[in-house]
């Protein structure tokens, strides 16, 4: 007998994650209060489980987590996160997808403020970790949050980005911060740590730092496949 979502132990082990990185997040200083929020996609299409609006990512309560069904209809928990547009749009976006980071992390936020390096590429190829484990994310300009609007902009990137073989892992949203997205929560956690870790290091270097040459881009390619 096929359980219903809410009962599936696939599903309980989803909200252990989401309550795991949260956590992991909020002690680490990725989130603040009640800015951001996280996903997963649940097996066989059954639908998501998402962080409730407003809540705060550092003390997430397991039970209280949204369950919404394949059409975005909510079955369980508290209300859904203003942003679950852009979440579904994005799993429906890049098949891959299994996990959704969005943090209002500070040199992040901090590097759309000071101008990011072009509107395709917010950060240079500064360092190799970034060109493999990160590539490239473009800048989706300004909305309020949750405007539904910002979902078609990050999916026609994505889709750009795939048509010409270089698939992106995340953007950044003017302001508001990054959107990462993995296989699953230690590949998107990845993505996210080197994104930060990147613009950190691009505001905080005295003299800007130069971008690797082209030819040690294209080692990086042929080497370990990176899509860049």
């Amino acid at each position: 007998m096929t359980l219903p979502p809410e009962q599936d132990p696939a599903t309980e082990a989803a909200r252990a994650e989401i309550v795991r990185v949260g956590g992991s997040l909020f002690a680490r200083g990725y989130v603040h209060a009640s800015a951001g929020n996280i996903s997963a996609r649940l097996d066989d299409g059954r639908g998501h489980l998402i962080t409730p609006t407003d809540a705060a990512l550092g003390f997430l309560d397991a039970d209280r987590l949204a369950l919404v069904d394949a059409d975005g209809r909510q079955l369980a928990g508290d209300r859904a996160s203003k942003t679950l547009t852009l979440h579904r749009r994005i799993y429906a976006a890049d098949p891959t997808a299994r996990f959704v980071l969005h943090t209002h992390s500070t040199h992040l936020v901090a590097l759309t403020l000071a101008g990011v390096w072009r509107p395709d590429d917010v950060l240079p190829p500064i360092t190799p970790y970034y060109v493999m484990k990160v590539g490239h994310v473009p800048l989706v300009p300004y909305h309020r949050p949750g405007d539904p609007r910002v979902a078609d902009l990050v999916t026609e990137r994505i889709a750009a980005r795939a048509a010409e073989g270089t698939p992106i892992r995340a953007v950044l949203l003017d302001r508001l911060g990054p959107v990462v997205w993995g296989p699953d929560a230690a590949s998107a956690l990845a993505v996210l740590e080197e994104l930060e870790e990147t613009a950190r290091l691009w505001l905080t270097t005295p003299r800007t730092p130069e971008p690797l040459p082209d030819h040690a881009v294209a080692e990086l390619r042929e080497a370990f496949g990176a899509a860049w």
